[in-house]
C-alpha cells in the first residue's frame, strides 16, 4: 500500500512541476530560466519514478503487470 501512495505522490509532483513550468512560461514570456528549471525537475522526477517502479517490481513490492 505504501508503494502505491509513493507512486501517486510522485505523479502529483510531476504534474505540479509541469503546470508550474506552464505558469512560468506564460508569466516570464520566455525570458526567464524558471521554465527550464521546472522542466528539468519534471524530467528528474520522471526518471526517479521509473527507477522506483523497476526496483519495486524486482523486490516484489508490486505484482505482475497485466498484458
Amino acid at each position: 500500500m505504501l508503494t502505491k501512495i509513493v507512486i501517486l505522490v510522485m505523479l502529483a509532483l510531476i504534474l505540479a512541476s509541469l503546470f508550474s513550468a506552464l505558469f512560468y512560461m506564460m508569466k516570464d514570456k520566455g525570458k526567464g530560466e524558471r521554465t527550464a528549471k521546472a522542466l528539468t525537475l519534471r524530467i528528474s522526477l520522471s526518471i526517479t519514478l521509473f527507477i522506483l517502479l523497476l526496483i519495486s517490481f524486482k523486490l516484489g513490492l508490486i505484482g505482475q503487470p497485466h498484458p
